[in-house]
């Protein structure tokens, strides 16, 4: 059985050995989303259906910056940093707190819309928050549009995420979920340190790119 997320409209195939009889549901392995599938017996009585359209491209970020963008250039110019920070529940508090004392200025976003078009403007040096996926007819969540990020605003910004799917400071869970750090909300106590190694382990890493990024700049 084949079938299309109609979140980020990748294709999906599942065994037929293993297609129940009744409707069932499977994760998006890109997104997450959760798609309702028919079972053997309803998928033999209807036709296909036709492929979900993919979704448009991301609108370019506007020609000129926004007031944000430039009063936070002004902030990366003096050496600070901030960061958006989109986490609910008991776990909140802990990591905005951790963020904080790590130097780093924390919006905590509630309008994530806004929130997405400052961090497309580069805004921020660090975003934290959910894995989940948006349900079906609601606005993308944070992840999701961070997914969308172009490679050069990608590689700026730092992304944690948390979620209670995660080992907290996996690497590879972290890398599957394109995110340079997942942390599990027990794990909150624990965020200035995660937080802490796996940025200075990724300074080394793109330590040339920036480089190279500032005599761009400079020129």
């Amino acid at each position: 059985m084949q079938s299309q997320c109609p979140q980020c409209a990748t294709r999906i195939q599942v065994d037929d050995a293993k297609v129940p009889d009744k409707a069932f549901k499977v994760r998006c392995p890109k997104c997450q989303a959760m798609l309702s599938l028919p079972g053997r017996t309803a998928a033999a009585a209807v036709p296909p259906a036709a492929p979900a359209p993919v979704p448009p491209a991301p609108l370019p970020a506007p020609a000129f910056p926004s007031a944000a963008a430039l009063a936070r250039r002004e902030r990366l110019e003096a050496g600070e940093n901030d960061a958006i920070v989109a986490v609910a529940g008991p776990s909140a508090n802990p990591i905005r707190e951790a963020i904080a004392r790590l130097g780093y200025e924390v919006d905590a976003v509630e309008d994530i819309e806004e929130g997405a078009r400052l961090l497309e403007q580069g805004v921020y040096e660090m975003a934290v928050t959910s894995a989940g996926a948006s349900e079906p007819g609601r606005p993308e969540t944070l992840a999701q549009r961070i997914l969308r990020l172009s490679p050069d605003a990608r590689r700026r910004l730092f992304v944690v995420l948390v979620g209670d799917e995660f080992r907290s400071g996996d690497g590879i869970q972290a890398w599957a979920s394109q995110a340079d750090l997942v942390l599990h909300p027990q794990d909150a106590e624990r965020a200035e340190t995660l937080i802490r190694a796996t940025l200075a382990e990724r300074r080394r890493l793109y330590q040339p790119f920036f480089d190279a990024r500032r005599r761009i700049d400079g020129e």
